[in-house]
């Protein structure tokens, strides 16, 4: 039995990183198209296009790999179904249910690829990839309005024009106010620069302060001023990467920022919840297609079971984001938002390996 059980996961994995590579270059080659159109823009050219696709990579591993578990499962099942060795290895003794601990065993493995890559690998490659791009393009990270990005800060709310690729901010300008939310002083620097721990260091600086209830101001000079705030390059960091990118670390530290400052936390929230429980749906996949190797040669040869693979992941995938984009329009509990497109596959995958196994 450890032998098939073996051969099972050897197969299975093989598959797998057959179709996680052809998936890779697929996306690869469309990211190159995307950025043909920049190159020649500022210093951009060839070289860092390549570069910014090849740091790109990581995240369509993380965001391919339920896919491509899917798809690569149901070919290396199929294929053994085939040639009749589900059927040797089911009167070889192994029982429907050593067979899904078998294909789960391998889907282990495989989720815990897919939560190093979305912890530790993709959003460092993507911070990268982004900074690479804005530096070569001589482009600022984000901007949010035509006054540049505005940000609250306890009691203060802070302006900066732009923010650098090396979290560098130019012009900021930070309002701050006291507990009756009256207006105390306006600071105005032309650049800031991370000092840690806890505070940024403000070039040539005009501090404007409100005395007499408002009926005066003092106006105050400075070459450097040191800034103490909550705000870190990892939570302006959250301009380079998008938050289904970000790690979990830092999810959580914006979100909790953002709740601290009262501020709407729902797509963090479920952003935060989904990168949690993304790599458990590589074993949903897994038990997903796990059914197909049961289906006799009249359901379909391997052509119409890998074509059936590949809607049932464009169908995870839409609902993945379907269901994030109607909990943050919705306002719908953010673990709710994140696991019921898991779940119904996985009920799917139960009810279609219940099915299977009766025929």
């Amino acid at each position: 039995m450890r032998i098939l059980s073996r051969y099972l996961r050897r197969e299975i994995a093989a598959a797998t990183m057959l179709v996680l590579l052809a998936f890779l270059g697929l996306f690869a080659f469309f990211d190159l198209i995307h950025e043909l159109g920049d190159i020649g823009k500022g210093d951009y050219r060839l070289q860092h296009a390549a570069l910014f696709v090849l740091l790109s990579a990581p995240g369509h591993v993380y965001e391919l790999m339920p896919i491509a578990v899917l798809i690569g499962a149901i070919y290396a099942l199929a294929n053994l179904a085939a040639h009749s060795e589900v059927t040797v290895m089911r009167v070889s003794g192994m029982s429907n249910l050593q067979a899904l601990g078998t294909v789960l065993a391998v889907g282990v493995v495989f989720a815990v690829i897919t939560f190093v890559f979305g912890e530790l690998v993709a959003p460092q490659a993507e911070r990268a990839a982004q900074a690479l791009r804005l530096k070569a393009l001589t482009s600022v990270i984000a901007q949010e309005f035509r006054s540049g990005l505005w940000v609250k800060d306890g009691n203060r709310f802070v302006n900066v024009r732009a923010v650098r690729p090396d979290t560098r901010l130019d012009g900021v300008t930070i309002y701050e106010f006291d507990a009756d939310n009256r207006l105390v002083s306006i600071s105005q620097a032309r650049e800031g620069e991370y000092a840690p721990p806890g505070s940024w260091l403000l070039r040539d600086v005009t501090r404007t302060a409100l005395v007499d209830a408002g009926r005066g101001a003092r106006v105050e000079n400075a070459a450097e001023l040191r800034w103490t705030s909550e705000l870190n390059p990892d939570i302006l960091g959250v301009l380079l990467v998008q938050p289904d990118k970000m790690s979990l670390v830092n999810l959580y530290r914006y979100t909790r920022h953002l709740a601290e400052n009262r501020q709407k936390t729902g797509r963090y929230d479920i952003a935060l919840w989904k990168k949690g429980i993304y790599p458990l749906a590589v074993l949903v996949m897994m038990a997903l297609a796990l059914p197909f190797a049961y289906m006799h040669a009249r359901a379909g040869g391997i052509s119409l079971k890998i074509f059936a693979g590949i809607m049932l992941g464009l169908v995870f995938h839409l609902l993945n984001s379907l269901f994030a984009h109607l909990g943050a329009i919705n306002t719908w509990p953010p673990f709710l938002s994140a696991v019921t497109p898991a779940l119904l596959f996985l009920a799917l995958a139960f009810l279609m390996l219940g099915r299977a196994t009766r025929a």
